[in-house]
């Protein structure tokens, strides 16, 4: 096998410049000399972007710049000791002791091993010192070499002195772990949609739990369905990290582990400080815990954990509901627009009577299309019948578990008897599942305990919850309801298209994220009210749909007209990005917003706010909920809402290359000057 690292690739006590990206363009001018590079600018580009995306300065003294490149052509470990130390963001201070690994753009599993064998090795003071007081290069290289060979560095005790030889005299410092082996994590991952955070965030914490050399395995929560983690697994784990928009499915597996919790994002962007977290609450007596469900103590510990403030507890129980919501509109609403395309707009006045009196012995006047399409109206009618009771439903449920769902389901179900809609089953959900969680709290005689969760509670929350809005609540919402409803099926003309800006800038604001999907959300349920008469709410749905495929169409698109301006890793993310847009994925964009979120974001919201503004201008309608342009059949002037999406992507692209050629001649101005200056 060829040498990772040569005497060639390691330089000693050279002053290299004074930021990371005059070391990483330094290093890896070497890696190219050395012909294991067919570029330097190809290699520096993607390196110092994996660098701009999260520091890669350790603890100390300690930098480890990486990247895949297409520009590598064999996996290369390139050193180098400074004599003048460089700030890389470790919060420790600057390192001195630089590691650059550059690894072909296919090698994906020999780059994190590379990564978290020199972490394990990097934490121990023996070696460190052995790389310090290091004489010549090719000492150098027999000691990482043993490093990534797993062999025990014999020599570095001697190497490293009298410091070394105390070290050998008292115990070794364990790497961050139990007694007798590492520490093992577990962790959770799940986003409203599940389409693309969820894995994103679980890539993340992988890669940054094998950079520490800590066993991290995770449990996607996402579209595909949930592969539990084995009990035994999670009965071994010292500490749990629940990166989540939306409430852990079988939460009470976790019961009594210190636990983190943060949301999804944070486990795409910081995925490196939420296991050292997880690491800190495994040693924390005192770190907080999942809660024993159904066990006496969980009031009162849940009242006393230093966890969500209210707005972050409401927003994670809208979006659960919201999360639970999507499978009956997204199938409910396909199934009615296939309805319509076979039936036609009158199925909604026969379709009753057709499914009851005929079947295929005995078709109704129209023949087999207008009884198929009768069934798939019909099927898809009672599928959006479920949205509000399971909006109502599943935000009780997370706030108050499992005994929530039933009260929630009821007070979802009076509020569309209401004709609260929407607005009706939010304020259902949020009573059903605080009364639920208030009368969780009360203290019972044991032998009624286990009754409570089963038959109490939810008894009493829906008499309670549901009682409230019937006499209450219900008629004051649906009356705002109705009035909403009114204003939005009345908007024509200049007051439709602001409507369509604001839409277009909310779905592109946070790719996904929470202000994405209160306008996803809102768009969904008024689709049920949508009709031949009233088309104001399909047109909603076609602007909400048509803004959020802009920005990965938009990032797709930037990487073809501009190919420099993009590191390799966002070039391939951009071939992706097609069908991701395509398919109405607004996350398809998030590897570019995290990489240059200034100027992503703002580009993305631009074009969104035209695509907007022209769907409702030009009248588009859409009578599915998700799909993208593969449900074209559903889509009312499909060509104007092709030319509107088309009309925002170019726009995007055009305003984010036009930011990224002025922030890119700014950098490549002041380096250049830095020679002429010396």
């Amino acid at each position: 096998m060829t040498q990772l690292i040569t005497t060639d690739l390691v330089e000693l006590d050279q002053n290299l410049g004074n930021s990371p990206e005059d070391v990483i363009r330094h290093l890896a001018g070497r890696v190219a000399a050395v012909g294991r590079a067919s570029e330097v600018e190809g290699l520096f580009t993607d390196a110092f972007a994996r660098e701009q995306k999260t520091a890669t300065g350790v603890p100390g003294g300690i930098a480890i710049p990486h990247c895949r490149s297409a520009a590598v052509t064999e996996p290369t470990l390139a050193m180098a000791r400074l004599s003048q130390p460089v700030d890389f963001g470790a919060k420790d201070g600057p390192a001195d002791l630089i590691f650059f690994i550059a690894a072909p753009s296919g090698a994906d599993q020999e780059h994190l091993k590379l990564l978290s064998k020199l972490a394990r090795s990097l934490i121990k003071k023996d070696f460190t010192g052995a790389l310090r007081s290091a004489s010549s290069e090719a000492e150098i290289v027999e000691l990482v070499e043993g490093a990534l060979a797993d062999k025990p560095a014999a020599h570095a005790a001697a190497a490293a002195g009298s410091s070394a030889a105390n070290a050998s005299a008292t115990p070794a410092p364990q790497a961050a772990g139990t007694k007798g082996g590492p520490k093992r994590l577990v962790a959770v991952t799940a986003c409203p949609t599940g389409i693309a955070h969820t894995y994103m965030a679980a890539d993340s914490l992988v890669a940054a739990a094998q950079e520490v050399g800590v066993d991290l395995q995770v449990e996607t929560q996402g579209s595909s369905g949930a592969k539990p983690l084995d009990p035994a697994v999670i009965a071994a784990a010292d500490a749990v990290i629940f990166a989540v928009d939306v409430d852990v499915r079988g939460k009470e597996r976790f019961a009594g582990k210190p636990v983190i919790n943060a949301p999804v994002k944070r486990g795409i962007d910081e995925p490196a400080k939420m296991v050292q977290e997880a690491l800190d609450a495994a040693d924390n007596p005192n770190a907080r815990r999942v809660p024993h469900f159904g066990a006496e103590e969980q009031a009162e510990q849940e009242a006393a954990e230093k966890g969500e403030h209210i707005g972050q507890k409401l927003k994670r129980a809208l979006l659960t509901g919201v999360s639970y919501m999507i499978p009956f509109v997204a199938g409910g609403g396909l199934l009615i627009a296939l309805g319509f395309l076979l039936g036609g707009y009158d199925i909604t006045g026969v379709a009753d009577k057709v499914v009851v009196e005929n079947n295929f012995g005995n078709l109704p006047e129209g023949g087999l299309p207008i009884y198929l399409g009768a069934v798939m109206f019909k099927i898809g009618a009672l599928s959006m019948g479920f949205l509000v009771p399971a909006l109502a439903g599943y935000i009780a449920y997370a706030i108050a578990d499992r005994p929530g769902i039933a009260p929630g389901f009821v007070s979802g179900a009076v509020a569309g008897f209401m004709g609260a809609g929407f607005l009706g089953g939010i304020v259902g959900g949020l009573l059903a599942g605080y009364i639920a969680h208030l009368i969780g709290t009360w203290a019972v005689p044991r032998w009624l305990r286990g009754l409570m969760p089963v038959v109490i509670i939810p008894l009493l929350a829906s008499i309670v919850a549901s009682g409230l809005m019937f006499m209450v609540l219900g008629g004051p919402i649906a009356g705002l309801t109705a009035a909403l409803n009114g204003w939005l099926s009345g908007m024509t003309g200049a007051s439709a298209v602001v409507l369509g800006i604001i839409l277009g800038l909310m779905m592109c604001f946070d790719l996904g994220g929470p202000v994405n999907k209160v306008a996803y959300a809102f768009a969904v349920a008024g689709l049920s009210a949508g009709s031949a008469t009233n088309q104001a709410p399909w047109q909603i749905m076609a602007t909400v749909m048509a803004a959020g495929m802009v920005p990965p169409l938009a990032m797709a698109l930037a990487t073809v007209l501009d190919k420099k301006l993009f590191s390799l890793a966002e070039r391939e993310n951009g071939k992706a990005a097609w069908l991701l847009g395509a398919s109405f994925i607004s996350e398809g964009a998030i590897p570019f917003a995290a990489a240059d979120p200034l100027r992503v974001i703002p580009a993305s919201m631009v074009g969104g706010a035209v695509t907007g503004a022209l769907t409702m201008a030009f009248g588009v309608t859409s009578q599915a909920p998700h799909g993208g342009i593969f449900v074209f059949f559903a889509i009312g002037n499909v060509l104007m809402f092709i030319i509107s999406i088309l009309a925002g992507t170019v726009v995007t692209a055009l305003v984010v290359l036009a930011l990224k050629r002025w922030a890119a001649r700014k950098t490549v101005d002041t380096v250049e000057t830095v020679p002429v200056s010396v």
